[in-house]
């Protein structure tokens, strides 16, 4: 079991014992890894309790006799800060002799960019260089665009250093007695910004969700908005929920907006400050290496070494044909939550651009497709894993890809742009984009419809051919309102069919397909949000038995989970009476879709009348 801590940019990633040094733990900032281990030895102590606690991390160790009777007990309090954090123990002599005890502080810096596993091989890598102080070490690394990342370590009572990257502590204990040992760990580099604006607090944040009326589903649903609540990150715009711990914590375009839509009901403000945040962030010039172009809304924001030097495309990355109509999609719900139509003239360039980008990519009939440059994702839709596009045979489509939820999202865009024209007094083109509207979701029926399968394909390859897979994409066509009334019922009954529905949520892909792995990220996987979107899609069209049934899978599944923390994912198996979810290889968790799933479900149920 992993545990985390996060506040503000910075974030720890700890083993189930508390300690860092497996991989991917670590002590993590802007992208950069500055600790790989950080380790306690406590006389040889056995951890009997590690918790998460808001701030931080909670430990109790005991130090036992032969008899297993506890001599010592020591509490351990880490409380992260903004940049760095403080790790205290507490020891006591509960016996009714003498003690000594022999305490060991493990601590190795890195210093590197999280990225480098994925990055190509680095020649000239320069190596993290340790420097004593009067009270601990520092580690200081220069990077070779010459910023230096650097860790301080400052530890208090009398230690000796029986190594560069350790310290270690002889404590005298007479008879219920007790003494501390504090460690300090600060953070920094040499291109730090200033803060920006203070993050919600939890009391308030947690006050502005209702608890759902189903008081078997409270503690998952408290566990969501506190995992959101953890994920936000401060930004010049206003609070941004971060994708997920510990691969995504970064400001990114589409999970950012969905997260956004589905905290609608009960905080608008901050789907407030993501749309400026992307506003200001928004593509500009024609990068093919970033594959930024004007109009466009960023995929993700990366500050580490690779991204500032450009090995990486991800420093600002636009590799996402969805994130632009999802953020014209979140500007109309803002606007009809609100009622604040003034934001369309603040956003103005920004929902323009949007629209401009949308109609100057759609083909002759209307689509709107991707065709990746080559720098980063070859799969540019939600689904981006690159295997994740294939003929019913298996075999890979090739781009340009026209996905079917692309199209949803494009055809609710247009039509939310016709509102704002409307609203602005400009007629000629919100009839445009309205007709626009119109023409892609004739298009999208008859050319990704298969009757014969009671589904829409998947998407359509560079001949124009469609994948004819069962999967979840159609699900959030629902959600986009654009499947028509008399076409609902077959395709809800095919989404909830035993290929598709896995008694947890909706499988990336029908059980049967020849891609089909139900250990795969997206070909047989379940993602929540995934599941949560057509959930949304079940309440547009009226579908309150299904509704119940997707909402009731969801928070069973994370009520089954440790801490009640929704993943990212989990495989496909089908659910068994008595069996927990089986889960995927490696997950984010939290993440922010995934926890968004759990309010979001609440207020569709509430506007169905169902609590």
């Amino acid at each position: 079991m992993t545990h985390i801590a996060k506040e503000r940019e910075t974030f720890l990633v700890f083993g189930d014992d508390g300690s860092i040094l497996r991989q991917g733990e670590g002590v993590y900032r802007h992208d950069t890894r500055y600790l790989k281990a950080w380790r306690w030895e406590v006389g040889g102590g056995t951890v009997l309790a590690t918790q998460e606690v808001e701030g931080g991390l909670w430990q109790h160790i005991a130090v036992v006799d032969k008899r297993r009777v506890q001599r010592v007990g020591c509490d351990r309090r880490l409380s992260l800060r903004a940049r760095g954090f403080d790790d205290h123990l507490t020891l006591t002599n509960t016996s009714l002799d003498a003690q000594q005890v022999e305490v060991r502080l493990i601590a190795v810096g890195e210093l590197l960019d999280m990225m480098h596993r994925w990055a190509p091989q680095e020649d000239n890598v320069a190596l993290a260089l340790t420097h004593e102080t009067p009270d601990g070490w520092t580690v200081e690394r220069r990077c070779v665009d010459g910023v230096v990342n650097r860790v301080e370590v400052r530890l208090t009572g009398p230690f000796t250093r029986p190594g560069e990257d350790a310290a270690s502590w002889t404590i005298q204990l007479a008879p219920g007695e007790t003494k501390s040992i504090n460690a300090s760990v600060d953070l920094s580099a040499s291109d730090e910004g200033p803060d920006f604006g203070p993050l919600p607090d939890y009391a308030s944040w947690r006050a502005s969700f209702p608890a759902p009326g189903n008081p078997l589903w409270q503690a998952a649903h408290m566990r969501a908005v506190d995992d959101i609540r953890l994920l936000l990150l401060p930004t010049a715009q206003g609070p941004y929920p971060a994708a997920g711990l510990p691969w995504f914590v970064a400001a990114f375009g589409r999970d950012a907006i969905l997260t956004a839509h589905m905290l609608m009901e009960e905080r608008p403000d901050l789907a407030l400050s993501v749309l400026r945040y992307l506003a200001a962030h928004q593509g500009r010039i024609a990068d093919p290496f970033t594959e930024e172009a004007p109009g466009k809304i960023l995929h993700e924001v990366r500050h580490g070494e690779l991204s500032r030097r450009r090995r990486i495309p991800f420093g600002r990355y636009f590799g996402s044909v969805d994130a632009t109509p999802l953020f014209v999609i979140l500007l109309g719900a803002y606007v009809e939550r609100t009622g604040r139509t003034e934001i369309l003239d603040e956003l103005s360039e920004a929902w323009r651009g949007a629209l401009d980008f949308i109609v100057r990519h759609q083909s002759d009939d209307g689509l709107l497709a991707f065709s990746p440059s080559g720098s980063g994702l070859t799969v540019q839709s939600w689904k981006d894993s690159p295997d994740s596009m294939n003929h019913s045979d298996g075999h890979e489509a090739a781009p340009p890809l026209a996905v079917a939820e692309v199209q949803g999202y494009a055809i609710a865009a247009l039509r939310a742009g016709a509102g704002f024209f409307q609203r602005l007094g400009e007629t000629e083109a919100a009839l445009d984009a309205q007709a626009r509207a119109d023409r892609l979701q004739a298009a999208l029926h008859a050319r990704f419809w298969m009757d014969d399968l009671g589904t829409y394909a998947m998407a359509l390859d560079r001949e124009g051919r469609p994948l004819r897979v069962l999967s979840s994409d159609p699900g959030h066509l629902l959600w986009s309102g654009v499947v028509p009334a008399e076409v609902a019922p077959r395709l809800v009954a095919t989404l909830m069919g035993d290929q598709l529905w896995s008694g947890w949520g909706l499988r990336t892909l029908g059980v049967g397909e020849v891609r089909y792995n139900a250990v795969s990220y997206h070909n047989g996987g379940v993602w929540p949000h995934d599941t949560a979107i057509f959930a949304g899609g079940l309440a547009r069209y009226g579908f309150a038995k299904e509704l119940r049934i997707v909402a009731g899978a969801l928070f069973d599944l994370a009520a089954s989970q440790s801490l009640c923390r929704m993943p990212e994912l989990i495989s496909g198996f089908a659910r068994a009476p008595g069996l927990k979810p089986v889960p995927y290889t490696h997950v984010c968790r939290p993440q922010a879709w995934s926890a968004a799933s759990l309010p979001y479900l609440v207020s569709q149920l509430a506007m169905t009348g169902d609590g």
